[in-house]
């Protein structure tokens, strides 16, 4: 059932779903947070109709929004044309494309280093 409202959602918010590890209900948070952010961005009367949302702008919101709501640390990608090969923790990566840009959100795990 998790995957039908998960699908329901994307093709809701015109979002692909590219690949994932991660529950059902990050993701959606991940896809309706990145939606509002670009419809936030294009209902704003300065935006020029031509332009797109800041990528970096967009990678550092849904970095801070992941890592506020699940704990650090939490790393995002965004952009129209990039390679990738990360190592992520269990249950924390994500993959999706939304209007012209690619996401990548991924999560790794904290370690305090100890001085010898």
């Amino acid at each position: 059932m998790e995957k039908v409202n998960l699908a329901a959602t994307a093709i809701s918010l015109n979002v692909r779903l590219r690949s994932s590890d991660m529950p059902a209900h990050m993701q959606q948070h991940a896809l309706r947070f990145t939606r509002s952010l670009v419809d936030d961005y294009y209902s704003e009367s300065s935006a020029p109709k031509t332009s797109r949302p800041n990528p970096t702008h967009l990678a550092r919101a849904l970095k801070k929004e992941f890592d506020d709501a699940y704990g650090p640390a939490w790393h995002c990608v965004v952009g129209k044309s990039f390679g990738s090969f990360v190592t992520h923790s269990p249950a924390g990566f994500l993959y999706f494309s939304i209007d012209s840009l690619s996401v990548l959100l991924f999560k790794t795990e904290v370690q305090l280093v100890k001085e010898s």
